[in-house]
């Protein structure tokens, strides 16, 4: 690029680095940029720097907030018997929207992929262990992506619940959601409809 203005390639370079946009991309962002009024710029770096100076992760589910805890943990109307495990915040926002789920969740922030060295500790996998100790939760929904790394992870936790919590287990339901969603996809791209069924046809583990 060394025909483009240095400030212009160094846009580029960055748009570039965001996930799902490749090099032609970006350069229709650059230059959206440079094209855009500046005060339209300027609110476009304002938000960035606010999500990042602002946005912290709850200590108790670990998704995305502005206040510790967050709003849904905070409520005290939600149901806290029960708990939906995700793996990103995209499928709160997602859950949420159907409208059918009115308990609490944790956010794992990933999926175990061994081929990717993602283990349980690049997860919040002891977080979730620590708050079903405490004896509160009745049911635990797997709800992770219907892939292979999905279901893999949705195993493994299933498998500690049940070989650590000891007879705490045998009162403590775990579920997944129900298969009206397709193989391979993720939450937040499914539409609110399927969402919903799935969490009302949820099925033990």
């Amino acid at each position: 690029m060394s025909d483009i203005a240095p400030p212009v390639a160094a846009l580029i370079e960055e748009f570039a680095r965001l996930p799902g946009v490749g090099v032609k991309t970006a350069q229709r962002l650059a230059f959206f940029i440079l094209r855009c009024p500046t005060d339209q710029a300027r609110r476009l770096s304002d938000a960035i720097m606010r999500v990042k100076e602002s946005i912290i992760y709850c200590s108790r589910c670990f998704n995305i907030t502005e206040t510790d805890p967050c709003p849904i943990c905070a409520n005290a109307g939600r149901d806290q018997d029960t708990i939906c495990v995700v793996e990103e915040p995209l499928d709160v926002i997602a859950l949420e929207k159907t409208g059918a789920y009115k308990g609490l969740y944790h956010v794992l922030h990933g999926a175990l992929s061994p081929m990717n060295g993602i283990g349980r500790k690049d997860l919040r996998i002891d977080e979730l262990m620590r708050r079903l100790e405490e004896g509160n939760v009745r049911e635990v929904i797997l709800a992770t992506n219907p892939s292979f790394e999905g279901d893999y992870t949705a195993g493994f936790i299933k498998s500690e619940i049940k070989g650590k919590l000891n007879g705490a287990s045998a009162d403590l339901r775990v579920t997944s959601l129900a298969r009206g969603l397709s193989l391979g996809s993720d939450l937040e791209y499914a539409d609110e409809g399927t969402l919903g069924r799935a969490i009302e046809g949820r099925r033990d583990l």
